[in-house]
């Protein structure tokens, strides 16, 4: 199963991003690959933290653009990934193990929430995303 990070999402959102249809095109991919495809539900929430903000340019989205994308995903399959009881003691104990520091942390958890959901790999346009040993950080870019 793929997992599909923040940075996708926002630029299949975005029609006046650069990324956009390369974006559109690897979510379709994804909706395609036969052992599925998913959305960590911490993705969902930082997309619509990215989205929606004030600052969002050219204009932020409105909260019924943000949420019909969001259920358009779903509509297509995508599974929505969330943590197992004890996902903070994992966590905290991989970001020791592994020397994750400041803002990494949330790469971490997102990796983290797709391994044990079930995911092979994590779809991202981030170089620098911080993965798990086992689960394959790609850009489809």
């Amino acid at each position: 199963m793929i997992a599909v990070d923040t940075n996708l999402l926002v630029y299949a959102h975005r029609s006046g991003l650069p990324e956009h249809r390369q974006a559109q095109r690897a979510v379709e991919k994804a909706c395609g690959n036969p052992k599925g495809w998913s959305i960590p539900v911490f993705c969902a929430a930082e997309f619509w933290a990215v989205v929606t903000h004030a600052s969002s340019s050219p204009r932020p989205s409105q909260a019924e653009e943000a949420r019909a994308f969001l259920a358009e995903l779903c509509a297509a399959g995508a599974k929505v990934l969330y943590p197992r009881d004890g996902f903070m003691e994992r966590l905290a104990r991989l970001a020791s193990d592994l020397k994750i520091q400041g803002p990494r942390i949330f790469d971490l958890q997102i990796a983290l929430v797709s391994f044990e959901g079930g995911a092979s790999e994590i779809w991202t346009h981030d170089r620098h995303f911080a993965s798990l040993p086992g689960l394959p950080a790609r850009d489809p870019l």
